[in-house]
């Protein structure tokens, strides 16, 4: 089998090369970390004035590397003098105290570190406190509808679209087909491995069965506006009482195993971020569609809605939720460069009241940003509504940029 390769986060470590920091490759397990490394080591290897010190701390023959003394023992090793070094660890975040040796590695010439990690926690506290702003953190989330079509050879249709929507962008799908039963046989063993390894055992959660009805819960209510108060209320009726305290513990620990993205609500005319009630959405809307089971029929607008959000991420956008006094936009969207749209995604815009609803909120916003409604009405592609473009959804994924 071809091995697919994803040419944008190949040229972002490259970038990132020879600026004396350590490059970290993040996000949920079986999004692609894995592969980007063998990428690298593959294409690096190519040149013989390079030296590969590979370690897959999912592998059994690199049990042995447990401490950051095993690992500094391992390196020498492996190093050759005279070369450059290509330091790659797969899921460091196993090896106890790690930050220790890579702030050492990092600081020699002959040496380039890159690592994975599936746990946010491992940059904003283990990582982080040592080596202050020597890393660069890269993102890798699972495959977008255009890397979807390369990866299983498909072409651009609304078929397709149907295929991604129900089953999303998990890259190990390509070795398992898309069969509905293996899919999502698949898909649940990949959660389950996430949430065991990166959540519960982690954090050392003793409440597992509340966890997963949790998980249940924010993934039957994706894009909707959530706060704990309301989880305990719903789990108490359903015969489980539970603190709010717990609950935004636990919530927390979704989010830094890259399960869950919490989304902060903006305050539009106020300019200002609310600190309550969030909106959640999944890394993989394929793994949330696992969860909740069934087709699509009865939610296809959070399903869209959580495509969405994930290609804004995707197109380099900070996302939160703007709240507007007679109602909501879905995404306020800004760039580091202070650029920003304003985004309503629907399903069909059919009838005129929802057209008065998701045209009418935008217009409510009194500024020049750029403002689109995202839908898979029938036909409409790219229409200019009075100044407000409506795209579909199709367009608006595959393209680079709006």
């Amino acid at each position: 089998m071809n091995v697919e390769l994803r040419h944008n986060y190949l040229k972002l470590i490259e970038r990132h090369l020879g600026k004396d920091c350590i490059i970290v490759l993040v996000g949920q397990r079986r999004v692609g970390k894995s592969c980007m490394l063998k990428m690298l080591r593959s294409i690096k290897a190519l040149d013989e004035t390079n030296n590969i010190i590979y370690i897959d701390k999912e592998k059994e023959q690199f049990d042995f590397i447990r401490t950051y003394l095993d690992l500094n023992d391992y390196v020498k090793s492996k190093y050759v003098a005279g070369k450059m070094n290509y330091l790659l660890i797969d899921e460091i975040q196993d090896i106890d105290q790690f930050e220790r040796s890579v702030r050492s590695f990092c600081s020699e010439p002959d040496i380039e570190v890159i690592i994975t990690g599936s746990n946010a926690k491992m940059l904003s506290g283990e990582l982080s406190t040592l080596i202050g702003g020597r890393y660069k953190e890269i993102y890798i989330q699972s495959l977008s509808y255009m890397e979807f079509l390369q990866f299983h050879h498909l072409t651009d249709s609304d078929d397709t679209m149907a295929l991604y929507i129900q089953y999303g962008g998990l890259p190990g799908l390509v070795k398992i087909g898309l069969d509905e039963e293996d899919v999502r046989e698949y898909q649940k063993d990949i959660y389950n491995t996430v949430l065991l390894k990166d959540v519960i055992l982690r954090n050392r959660i003793r409440n597992v069965v509340f966890l997963e009805n949790l998980a249940h819960f924010l993934a039957d209510n994706v894009g909707k506006i959530i706060s704990a108060n309301s989880i305990a209320k719903y789990m108490k009726s359903q015969g489980q009482s539970i603190t709010s305290t717990t609950i935004i513990e636990y919530i927390k620990f979704l989010e830094e195993a890259y399960i869950l993205h919490k989304v902060n609500r903006y305050d539009i005319h106020g300019k200002k971020l609310f600190d309550s009630n969030d909106k959640f959405y999944f890394e993989d809307h394929g793994i949330r569609n696992a969860l909740v089971g069934g087709s699509r029929e009865g939610d296809i607008e959070k399903v869209i809605e959580n495509i969405i959000y994930q290609h804004l991420i995707r197109l380099g956008y900070e996302v939160t939720i703007g709240q507007l006094q007679a109602g909501e936009i879905d995404f306020v969207c800004t760039k580091s460069t202070g650029d920003r749209i304003y985004v309503q995604a629907s399903y069909i815009i059919a009838d005129n009241a929802t057209r008065d609803r998701e045209f009418g909120n935008l217009r409510s916003i009194k500024d020049n940003y750029p403002k689109y409604v995202i839908s898979m009405t029938p036909m409409v592609k790219k229409n200019d509504d009075n100044g407000i473009i409506h795209l579909g959804l199709r367009t608006f994924l595959t393209s680079d940029e709006f």
